[in-house]
């Protein structure tokens, strides 16, 4: 009979032990591979922005007074998206711009699984009220949002991207175009190259 019991005493925590272990290798696994697509979404952005950056031509003068015409001029062009992120960064204020474009290359995207998973990538890093870079977005457009997330596409935060857009246009654009460093730009440009 004792040893019936110690058998069993010792199978079960075997079994305990073994379940344990698996449960814990598995959330290891869990979350190297989040931690996997985390990182591989962070340095593809730093990849195409470096990319970007190398690809670009020079500035004229012509363009950077374009973008002081409309903030679409700007946002369409990618050094004036490069120079109104730098001048966000300066304010503290960039992650209104890093989520539009975040959803501008979730647009490009056309596998389901990288879809999926940027998906929830954005989410965690821009609309998540644990986010230290949480979007600003009405209570209609996080509903919309959250629903969304029950079946996620490359359409999930079209409606918060045209939001965030809107604001951008609103109160960055304005902040941006009168400032020192898009005056300071300019001027650069229109005096000629002394060597």
């Amino acid at each position: 009979m004792f040893i019936s019991h110690t058998l069993k005493t010792c199978f079960y925590n075997l079994y305990v032990t073994v379940r344990v272990c698996v449960c814990v290798c598995s959330l290891t696994v869990q979350s190297v591979k989040e931690e996997s697509i985390t990182t591989t979404f962070s340095e593809k952005q730093e990849k195409e922005e470096e990319e970007d950056t190398n690809q670009i031509p020079q500035l004229t003068l012509e363009e950077v007074q374009a973008w002081g015409e409309s903030f679409e001029r700007l946002i369409k062009s990618a050094q004036g998206r490069l120079h109104l992120q730098q001048f966000l960064k300066s304010e503290f204020s960039e992650e209104n711009l890093m989520f539009w474009l975040s959803c501008e290359d979730l647009k490009k995207e056309t596998n389901k699984t990288t879809v999926e998973q940027t998906v929830k990538q954005i989410y965690e890093d821009y609309v998540s009220v644990l986010s230290t870079k949480e979007v600003s977005l009405d209570s209609r457009v996080r509903e919309v949002i959250n629903r969304n997330m029950l079946e996620p596409s490359s359409c999930t935060f079209d409606e918060a991207q045209q939001q965030i857009y809107t604001l951008m246009q609103r109160d960055s654009y304005p902040r941006y175009i009168n400032s020192s460093m898009y005056t300071e730009l300019i001027q650069s440009l229109e005096q000629p190259n002394e060597s």
